[in-house]
């Protein structure tokens, strides 16, 4: 016992807490199965590892600040047939971040747009890549208070920083010229070297629109899409969806969001 105690000190020192309360149990298991000393090491050090990936993935899942936890297994595509599973499964991959691209999900409010945002965030996060989230009028509001206190390039950075930036609900607030502006920066800031995906209820040629400026929103479209997956969702509210299957509700129709 003596021994044990000093081998549990002595993993504890290490910082190796999981193994250190795990040791005896680890020990005994070992020893019914008649194991051997490697094998034994290689159990130990796997339940601590274990232990520290889940605690990594708690802290940067957080630090992701996503409005939710959804998933893609979560996600009703049977009820959206117009969205291709392939191009979603193969976005899922994070080969598009390793490659500096952006997605765009366009549609109508309610149509699944931001539960596939969040979802592909949580495999980036599992894939051990960093992520944020944030609605595009936080972003703007955040930003415009930098600017104002002079420590813009400062608060920038933290949008730089992450491998995958995820902007939601573009194109519910038309942005005045000092939000277009910053907006601008961010997008040409992180092009070709940060991947986003962004959510919007606006085609891309309502867009001038929003930025109420035409040559402006022209630039920012030409960075966004340079190297880009374009996902055009067309149908009813995903939200409602119990409901229109019951036949308590039936929703209007809606415009299709145009690509162009």
């Amino acid at each position: 016992m003596l021994e044990l105690d000093k081998v549990r000190t002595q993993l504890e020192k290490l910082k190796l807490s999981t193994a250190a309360v795990h040791l005896e149990g680890r020990l005994q298991a070992a020893t019914q199965r008649q194991a051997s000393y490697l094998e034994f090491l290689d159990d130990l050090l796997e339940g601590e590892l274990t232990v520290r990936e889940e605690r990594n993935l708690n802290m940067r899942t957080r630090m992701a600040r996503l409005p939710y936890r959804k998933t893609l297994e979560e996600f009703d595509f049977s009820f959206q047939p117009g969205i291709d599973q392939k191009t979603i499964r193969e976005l899922a991959s994070m080969a598009f971040v390793r490659q500096a691209a952006n997605v765009v999900f366009l549609g109508p409010p309610g149509v699944g747009k931001t539960h596939l945002a969040v979802a592909l965030g949580m495999e980036a996060l599992a894939a051990g890549l960093s992520v944020y989230f944030i609605p595009m009028a936080k972003l703007v509001e955040d930003l415009r208070r930098a600017h104002d206190q002079r420590r813009l390039d400062t608060r920038m950075r933290q949008y730089l920083r992450p491998k995958l930036l995820i902007l939601d609900e573009a194109g519910y607030t038309r942005l005045d010229p000092v939000a277009a502006n910053l907006v601008f920066q961010l997008v040409n800031t992180r092009y070709e070297r940060g991947s986003m995906i962004l959510t919007s209820n606006k085609s891309f040629g309502e867009w001038g629109d929003l930025f109420g400026d035409a040559v402006l929103a022209s630039a920012v479209l030409d960075r966004l899409l340079h190297h880009s997956h374009i996902v055009n969702i067309r149908g009813q509210s995903y939200r409602l969806r119990e409901k229109v299957r019951a036949g308590v509700y039936a929703t209007p129709p809606v415009a299709e969001p145009e690509v162009s």
